[in-house]
């Protein structure tokens, strides 16, 4: 996603100690990861940073996803992990998108016996978190 970020002028930040093991599906947490970056990366304006965070607490990583951008409505954060209630906003480029990734994050992380919530602020941007079990 480092061309997407480049192309807006976003600043990608990774804040992970490297002695951090989660146990899970490579393909499947990779994909949970790079649809929250690119989700952070489309609601931040040019010369934003997105940081991507992880620390180990009570057996699991807790990892962290964000943004200085554009922030969501209380209303909107109740529905984004919804299938019922799927939205979908344009980016601060225009940018499109089907509501369905963070449905998708969701039962990803799910099926991991992980959990995944999010906290936003209209105009002051999003942080999005999600756990994966260090253990089997």
């Amino acid at each position: 996603l480092q061309f997407q970020a480049e192309k807006k002028h976003i600043r990608l930040v990774k804040s992970v100690n490297q002695d951090i093991t989660i146990f899970g599906d490579f393909n499947m947490v990779t994909t949970v990861i790079r649809n929250l970056v690119s989700n952070a990366i489309k609601f931040t304006h040019s010369g934003g940073t997105v940081t991507v965070s992880a620390i180990t607490e009570n057996n699991k990583t807790i990892i962290s996803v964000q943004d200085n951008g554009v922030g969501m409505s209380p209303s909107n954060l109740t529905k984004i992990f919804r299938i019922d209630n799927s939205i979908t906003t344009p980016g601060t480029a225009k940018e499109k998108g089907t509501g369905l990734g963070l449905i998708l994050c969701r039962e990803f992380v799910e099926k991991h016996h992980g959990e995944i919530w999010a906290e936003s602020e209209p105009g002051k941007g999003s942080t999005f978190y999600f756990t994966l079990p260090n253990k089997t």
